[in-house]
């Protein structure tokens, strides 16, 4: 990617802690949890002018009742046509879904198990209800 994307991430980091330490300040920061996402991400092969589009991303997740400082999820093989390339270009597949990265924060926001399904229609394709919990929550 250009070195553009690298000032728009720092720009992202930057208001992202300036929000975090408000919560801090504020008291609150246990009940707040801000979370990037998307399901668009980046291919391993350049397209010309930077990569193409991809399926795999990485999230930010930030807050007081966070359980930081880990990677969740399974780290891709980044080699092409490998294990987890679904082709030949490096368009990796993820290993963990959106979904199940809005369940776990559902679940801290008081949605029970039982209704889960009900607001992520796709998250039983990824495992029984207690293993999409991904765990970065407390």
């Amino acid at each position: 990617q250009s070195w553009q994307h690298w000032d728009l991430l720092t720009q992202v980091s930057e208001a992202l802690k300036a929000f975090y330490d408000a919560t801090v300040e504020m008291g609150v920061a246990d009940r707040v949890t801000s979370f990037t996402l998307s399901d668009f991400g980046r291919s391993l092969q350049p397209s010309g002018s930077g990569s193409d589009h991809g399926w795999g991303n990485h999230h930010l997740i930030l807050g007081g009742a966070v359980q930081g400082g880990q990677v969740y999820g399974t780290f891709p093989d980044l080699s092409l046509q490998g294990p987890d390339d679904c082709g030949s270009r490096g368009v990796l597949i993820p290993t963990t879904s959106t979904e199940q990265y809005g369940a776990t924060l559902a679940r801290w926001m008081g949605v029970t198990d039982a209704d889960l399904p009900s607001v992520f229609g796709n998250l039983t394709q990824f495992g029984t209800i207690q293993e999409t919990d991904v765990g970065f929550m407390g």
